[in-house]
């Protein structure tokens, strides 16, 4: 045989004939902003453990949400630091709860902008675990149900867009489900973190939410990181129960997970890059050692290409940001 015929290099050669052959995109709407709510007045308090994220008033989110809609992020899904925590999370299904009036006071701001929740207890109960304690320590799985259920509808209530459960309960997305249609929220979806494992890349994440377990650890309700043929157990489960959309967290060490999901069921997927993903990024890119523009944006290309459907990240407005000033040359 002589020289190939066909020469690969021919479609690098140029911006333009690289964008007509580019097979995975990524567009600020892929993203979803996390954003942390706390109470008080005026409050803007950076986490240390992950720059350029802060945790906020209530008063401080309108402002958030134009900052989004300037960069064309559509969606941010909410997380609480009550004023209160107890054994059983009662903030958490409280109407006046912190999550409950920042959903109201964002509806009452951009009645358009999409507002998701995360549904847990963790943040909620005194001893950091994601649901109510049995008499051995344990976390009562069919007992927190209820407690989810009941804060999945106070949610929708308030106003949220779609709530998202991250307990890892067994069964929690056929109660959520029955609960919200019970209650009139027939309409409300439910993303479920199908196959959430317990990771240390977590660790950032529960500076920002104060949600860390006051002892052990959540092995026992969370995913076993070796496993990815359970994690399809799971999001088969959930999606029978009712799930509209299915979470893969974290992301970056789990791509793996995130392609065997869209391929087994060809369902909306979403990968979820945490705050130990984030906050690595960033203290590299503040030692100069990496270029954090071109990270970002390959890391969160590779979520996609993995078959991602949208994409839950702390890069949202910085990476909605190089996106949109790639395309006018800035």
């Amino acid at each position: 045989m002589g020289f190939p015929a066909y020469r690969p290099r021919r479609m690098r050669a140029n911006p333009a004939v690289r964008a007509f052959v580019r097979e995975t995109r990524v567009e600020p709407g892929d993203l979803v902003y996390p954003v942390f709510v706390k109470p008080g007045a005026g409050v803007r308090d950076e986490v240390a453990s992950m720059p350029g994220v802060f945790q906020l008033s209530i008063d401080q989110l309108a402002a958030e949400v134009d900052e989004l809609r300037s960069c064309r992020v559509n969606s941010l899904m909410l997380f609480g630091l009550p004023a209160r925590k107890d054994e059983r999370g009662s903030e958490a299904y409280d109407d006046r709860g912190v999550v409950q009036q920042a959903v109201r006071a964002i509806k009452e701001h951009a009645p358009d902008f999409h507002v998701i929740t995360d549904v847990c207890l963790c943040e909620y109960t005194s001893h950091g675990h994601c649901g109510v304690l049995d008499e051995r320590g344990g976390v009562d799985n069919d007992e927190t149900l209820g407690l989810l259920a009941a804060e999945a509808v106070s949610h929708a209530r308030a106003g949220a867009d779609m709530v998202a459960p991250s307990d890892m309960m067994d069964g929690r997305v056929g109660a959520l489900r029955s609960a919200l249609d019970e209650a009139g929220f027939s309409h409300v979806p439910i993303m479920a973190y199908a196959a959430k494992y317990a990771s240390g890349y977590y660790g950032p994440f529960r500076d920002a939410a104060d949600s860390a377990p006051a002892f052990g650890d959540r092995s026992a309700y969370q995913m076993d990181p070796a496993n990815s043929v359970e994690a399809l157990r799971e999001v088969r489960l959930d999606i029978e129960e009712g799930a509209d959309l299915v979470i893969v967290k974290p992301a970056l060490s789990y791509l793996d997970v995130v392609r065997r999901v869209k391929d087994a069921f060809a369902f909306p997927t979403v990968a979820y890059n945490v705050s130990g993903e984030y906050a690595m990024v960033k203290a590299a890119a503040a030692q100069g050692w990496i270029d954090e523009r071109r990270v970002v944006l390959e890391t969160l290309l590779s979520m996609k290409r993995a078959g991602a459907d949208a994409i839950i990240t702390y890069h949202a407005k910085d990476a909605a940001r190089w996106i949109i000033g790639g395309r006018h040359g800035r």
